[in-house]
């Protein structure tokens, strides 16, 4: 009798070692003795054994079950975690029971103020409907209700907004979830603005004008409103300039811009056709202004004969058959 009882508890005691030596060594060789705390907040990845302790120092941390929905609580009873502990992998036995009979769970939380909520719905209509065109700026225009959230990483869906996207004035209907569930579904009313560094002229600037010459700088402007394209501009390239007159104060768009002509109509200029290793020279007149690289139509003066051909320089075209 006695070296069966000897037997199992060198079977016992290896046991634990091993389960000591698969957890870390944080895990306890032997039974614990547990502190239970009548209430604990806990996050939406489960509760743990140290979270429902008065005395966590030194406990595994060991998933037990799931945590309660957001808006619910969950009472576990001595028995309920004993049963718990049970079916841990590994097992564990609690060898003594202080605090409290049972302890109440629920979820961590905090509220979402309207700096937070506005950041969130701009990190999501930044990606989803504004993407580069500039920094989104979202203001409400009625107050917020700032409910209670989980106390977790947050993220917003979007469910339902103007089909033309962000506007100056609107109405968005969107859901916030954790990692693990969706929290609620909101609506809010906002203002925006989208900020970006453009191009202003700051005197009136005139058609045919060199852009290096010109009096134009950077501001920054709500662009939400402008769907042409804007202007790029490199003030130390020499061969673009104006293509229309541009009040004071208006932002250039790509439209006003254009490359420089070095030809223009009514001039002369040596035309050159190659074809092969055949090179033929001739002079043509051009019938319309152009830009390096843009295709011009000129006339053969001995046939007088309408040819198409790209300006190479202001005194050379290319002729294409």
């Amino acid at each position: 009798m006695e070296l069966a009882q000897t037997l199992k508890a060198t079977a016992f005691c290896i046991f634990m070692a091993c389960a000591s030596h698969t957890q870390g060594s944080n895990l306890p060789a032997q039974g614990i003795s547990l502190d239970l705390a009548p209430a604990a907040a806990v996050n939406g990845n489960g509760v743990f054994l140290p979270q429902i302790c008065g005395n966590p120092t030194n406990l595994p941390d060991l998933r037990l079950t799931d945590a309660p929905s957001f808006d619910q609580t969950q009472t576990l009873t001595r028995e309920d975690l004993q049963n718990l502990l049970a079916s841990a992998s590994p097992p564990m036995t609690v060898t003594q029971w202080t605090g409290a009979q049972s302890i109440t769970l629920s979820r961590r939380h905090h509220v979402l103020n309207e700096t937070l909520t506005l950041s969130l719905l701009q990190q999501a209509l930044q990606v989803q409907s504004v993407k580069n065109r500039g920094d989104l700026e979202l203001i409400f225009t009625e107050p917020w209700v700032a409910p209670s959230v989980p106390d977790e990483p947050l993220t917003v869906k979007i469910l339902e907004m103007p089909l033309s996207g962000v506007a100056p004035n609107f109405i968005v209907r969107f859901e916030l979830w954790t990692p693990e569930e969706c929290v609620g579904t909101y609506q809010a009313s906002l203002r925006a603005h989208v900020w970006r560094n453009v191009w202003v002229a700051h005197s009136n600037l005139e058609r045919g004008e060199l852009l290096s010459d010109a009096d134009v700088g950077q501001e920054r402007r709500d662009i939400l409103t402008e769907h042409e394209a804007l202007a790029q501009i490199n003030l130390l390239d020499n061969g673009m300039e104006l293509a229309n007159y541009v009040e004071a104060e208006n932002m250039l768009l790509a439209r006003d811009l254009k490359p420089r002509a070095v030809v223009h109509r009514g001039q002369m200029a040596d035309a050159i056709l190659q074809d092969g290793a055949l090179n033929i020279q001739m002079k043509v007149e051009v019938l319309e202004d152009g830009a390096p690289g843009q295709i011009v139509q000129v006339r053969n003066l001995s046939s007088l004969r309408n040819l198409n051909g790209k300006v190479v320089n202001d005194q050379t075209i290319a002729i294409s058959l």
